[in-house]
């Protein structure tokens, strides 16, 4: 399938793979900072104008893969290099080539040394990323995925806080242990079914004690990556360290990647074993959402308040998916956009406001409001979708994952809603905090307020924030078909899908 008038067999997704890539050359070769960065700029603006063709061309109506590319790649391997979207990945391709250029504003002053290098990396990353949305062979998945690990880990360690080797390391040898198990799980389909193709895997018919040994690895990997309770202790450490595009990243698009591993694998190819093992998933996903807002309540460093939200935020997107309802998984699918839209937001304002007043403490912070109006009403409404108010893009998710924790069991949603409420309190706490403080705080005299950059940077973050939470129904209609036939696959095993035409 391909947008009217324009060549079907034109390779689209990859060239929305590669192009960040040949990018990340030619900032190798350049030498001053200033062509660096609009350099970087341009080539992500780019990557995210080639997304448009792949959106006017898609056909929301069916479940099937589309845009597919399909040719040997390792033939004496069985290798193929496979490529192909559905309403699930489109989405989440378009996350991420739109967020990228925010975090190359985000970095415009923020970064100083070894810029070059840096630019490379988050082009470097951004080719992994959408690699992973658009794969459908298992190795050229795994590849993908492994691929973003160094960039991600050189990011933190390079660019990073005081304690940038430790947080970089805890990265790196968590997410290779949760990669160790997707590879064993990988290997044994392989060995069970003779294919990599997740097309021809999805549906297939295999042992129930097969199947529950596969979905434990995959929840060891994803998990990790999520990350639910307790597999979480890396995430506060990577985001408090990392650059400002760093923890964005993280937190937009990094943690997506586990959710999405769960509905692209362990549903479609594991659904026995899925709907066996749901309810403890679900019990798993209130405890990171309560955890999560009992521990970013107690927090004094931004950064780290918001990291913390980012645990219960994901606890609401695991939920929704094991209710193996509609509600649920909508509602799941809207949660992974909308957080990657809003906490990415959180972390790009946290940074801004470190630029200013070099600290992210809360008492350090407090009523610096009265002297940035513009920034305070950024802030303010990021702060407000974060706690779901409705009319923001925040609320119609957490509202359908809700939903489908009621169809699913109702102490299970009973225990979530909790949940809403502690997000209330941290992030009023907060943005009262920043925005008013008390009758004793610190002189604010002279901090800037944004500068043309910086509201460049938010203003689509916010457009999104009104246009998601006032209007859903475009964005749920890209991927409604693709759950309906997620919830056939685990609920019957439906044959595999074949590609578009």
């Amino acid at each position: 399938m391909s947008p009217p008038g324009l060549p079907a067999s034109f390779p689209w997704l990859s060239v929305l793979i590669f192009s960040p890539l040949a990018a990340a050359v030619v900032v190798a070769v350049l030498r001053r900072e200033r062509a660096v960065r609009w350099w970087t700029l341009a080539a992500t603006l780019a990557v995210a104008a080639a997304a448009v063709p792949v959106l006017v061309g898609f056909d929301p109506g069916t479940p099937a893969f589309q845009f597919v590319e399909d040719r040997p790649w390792i033939p004496p391997l069985g290798l193929r290099y496979t490529l192909g979207v559905d309403g699930l990945s489109l989405v989440l391709v378009l996350l991420t080539v739109g967020i990228l250029p925010l975090c190359v504003l985000a970095s415009w002053r923020y970064i100083t040394t070894r810029v070059r290098e840096f630019m490379i990396g988050l082009l470097v990353m951004e080719t992994a990323m959408v690699g992973v949305f658009c794969a459908l062979d298992f190795v050229l998945f795994f590849l993908f995925w492994e691929a973003m690990l160094i960039p991600m880990a050189l990011l933190i360690g390079v660019w990073g806080g005081p304690r940038k080797v430790y947080a970089a390391l805890k990265f790196f040898i968590y997410t290779m242990a949760g990669s160790v198990f997707l590879l064993a799980a990988i290997i044994a389909l392989y060995r069970q079914a003779g294919t990599w193709d997740l097309r021809a895997l999805m549906g297939r018919e295999l042992p129930l004690a097969f199947q529950v040994w596969v979905f434990l690895a995959f929840f060891l990997s994803f998990a990790i990556k999520v990350p639910m309770v307790p597999f979480h202790t890396w995430l506060p450490a990577a985001h408090v360290e990392a650059p400002t595009a760093g923890s964005v990243i993280l937190a937009s698009v990094l943690l997506k990647m586990g959710t999405y591993g769960f509905l692209r694998l362990s549903l479609p190819i594991t659904p026995d074993a899925t709907r066996l093992l749901a309810p403890h998933l679900c019990w798993l996903s209130v405890a990171a959402i309560v955890y999560g807002g009992l521990t970013a309540l107690a927090q004094s460093d931004l950064k780290k308040l918001v990291a913390y939200s980012s645990v219960g935020h994901m606890g609401f997107a695991t939920l929704g998916i094991f209710t193996l309802t509609r509600a649920g998984i909508e509602g799941a699918v809207l949660q992974m956009i909308n957080h990657g839209i809003t906490t990415g937001a959180l972390f790009i304002c946290v940074g801004l406001l470190y630029e200013r007043l070099h600290t992210r403490e809360l008492a350090a912070a407090a009523g610096v409001g009265r002297q940035v109006p513009v920034f305070a009403g950024f802030f303010g409404v990021f702060a407000l979708s974060s706690m779901a108010f409705p009319g923001t893009n925040s609320f119609i998710g957490e509202f359908l994952a809700l939903a489908g924790a009621f169809q699913f069991s109702l102490p299970v949603a009973l225990a979530a809603v909790p949940g809403v409420v502690l997000a209330a309190a941290y992030m009023l706490r907060m943005l009262q905090r920043v925005a008013y403080g008390g009758p004793q705080n610190p002189d604010h005299t002279g901090v800037g307020d944004l500068n043309l950059r910086e509201v460049l940077t938010l203003a689509p973050l916010l457009g999104l924030v009104f246009w998601i939470g006032l209007q859903p129904g475009p964005l749920v209609r890209l991927f409604a078909a693709s759950v309906g036939h997620l919830l056939e696959q685990t609920a019957a095993g439906a044959p595999p899908l074949a590609a578009a035409p």
